[in-house]
């Protein structure tokens, strides 16, 4: 018998089917037992009438039973109008238990109230069971998937780049060091180089959706030294504002497509109505935004600190954009080209073609015009000290390569700020960061 999950049982009324999942919880009355059982798609009641000789073997079953085991239940899917949930129910002809949970669980995952988050890390099997949850990481896939289709309604191809590499010098953050056979390795900071020498292939446009690794001590609600990144890169660009067009009209594709799918059960469980981005999205100077924080919020930092956004200068952009431009998201350009990596284009006058992209107050893509011109890139490297470390990267623009750009957006930030959650810790299936590699 074919598996039926809850959400299509409505296309089997006064059939027999077959219904598998956890059971979320039974009432026990003195003439009828009504247990939920619920999948990944949603729940539904089986009805057991006890009066009825033939159910007592699954009237003795359930009264043994416990929350949280799971069942294959065989039985008539039935309309009922009287039942709330979804008006149906199962009149079940046979129950079979596979498998029995303990009694008690560590702690109850409907109510977190008072439950320490490092609690519910500890035990993310358990509280990945909440209905929250499960939509959250529903909602994840789908706006992966829809990036993704704009990307290939656009001709991109997908790649999957290795994540040991032989040389950790790809940007300034700190990289894992592993043993590999009888010499070092590194886990990859990023796909960055392998992006590149595919545009030198003449791939024209690539993109890979992969874990990358950071061995940042950093212990904030937004950094993770494991991620998922989605990487893209594209070639022959004019200017780095292709590069931000591009990303505009995929993010807008992609929250344009889940807002009609998810929207109402995300406003529902999460309290976040999506807003579809209207296109330009605006773009300011990073000069220019320091000045408006000044005049609008008096917002005075040093001199020293504005070569990037602070974290809270990033929360006030988002004010800002919505403020003067009704918007959400805000492109920042005319950054230090010395505080960049030195792959990222100059203009003639030493001026970085690169941008941040801010959303909801929080940075989440670093994008640029690449250095494709051999001779440029290699004296880049030489400026930055790392003509030796990245001898092979430089190798791909010896025979040559077409201008090109791209840009990364952390999955796991973009679904926090998404759902309006407040850590990364929440948004990732299981959370690495410097204290917990478990479980």
């Amino acid at each position: 018998m074919k598996k039926i999950y809850a959400n299509d049982l409505k296309k089997h009324f006064g059939e027999e089917i077959e219904f598998s999942g956890f059971v979320d919880n039974i009432r026990n009355l003195q003439w009828v037992q009504f247990i939920i059982v619920r999948d990944s798609t949603g729940k539904v009641q089986v009805t057991i009438e006890k009066s009825d000789e033939k159910n007592k073997k699954m009237v003795d079953l359930i009264n043994d039973l416990t929350l949280e085991s799971t069942v294959k239940i065989k039985g008539i899917i039935m309309e009922n109008p009287k039942v709330k949930m979804g008006n149906m129910e199962i009149i079940p002809t046979e129950i079979e238990v596979t498998s029995r949970s303990e009694n008690e669980l560590p702690f109850n995952y409907k109510n977190l109230d008072g439950v320490n988050l490092d609690t519910r890390l500890d035990f993310r099997f358990i509280d990945l069971r909440s209905d929250k949850n499960i939509l959250m990481f529903q909602v994840q896939s789908a706006l992966v998937k829809y990036m993704r289709e704009y990307l290939y309604n656009n001709s991109f191809v997908e790649i999957h780049t290795p994540k040991f590499i032989g040389t950790a010098s790809e940007s300034g953050a700190e990289v894992f060091e592993v043993k590999y056979f009888d010499r070092k390795a590194y886990l990859a900071q990023s796909p960055q180089f392998y992006k590149q020498m595919c545009i030198a292939s003449g791939f024209s446009k690539v993109f890979e959706v992969a874990p990358c690794f950071r061995a940042e001590n950093s212990n904030t609600s937004r950094h993770a030294t494991e991620f998922t990144s989605f990487d893209v890169e594209f070639s022959y660009i004019d200017s780095y504002e292709d590069v931000m067009n591009l990303e505009a009209e995929m993010l807008k594709y992609a929250l344009e497509k889940v807002k009609a799918e998810y929207g109402d059960k995300i406003s529902e469980v999460f309290g976040v109505n999506i807003e579809v981005p209207v296109l330009p999205f605006p773009v300011m100077k990073l000069s220019d935004i320091y000045k408006e924080l000044e005049e609008r919020y008096s917002y005075v930092v040093d001199e020293s600190e504005k070569t990037d956004l602070t974290t809270e200068a990033e929360r006030l952009v988002y004010r800002l954009a919505k403020e003067k431009f009704n918007h959400e998201f805000m492109f920042v350009i005319d950054y230090p080209a010395d505080k960049r990596a030195f792959y990222h284009m100059r203009d003639s006058d030493g001026s970085l073609l690169g941008y941040d992209l801010i959303w909801k107050g929080v940075e989440i893509t670093s994008g640029a015009q690449r250095e494709h011109r051999y001779e440029k890139i290699v004296e880049n490297a030489k400026n930055k000290g790392l003509a030796e470390d990245v001898k092979f990267y430089l190798e791909f623009f010896k025979y040559g390569c077409p201008p090109h750009g791209g840009f990364a957006i952390g999955i796991d930030r973009l679904t926090m700020l998404l759902l309006d959650i407040s850590s990364i810790k929440e948004t990732q299936l299981l959370f690495r960061g410097p204290t917990r590699l478990e479980p």
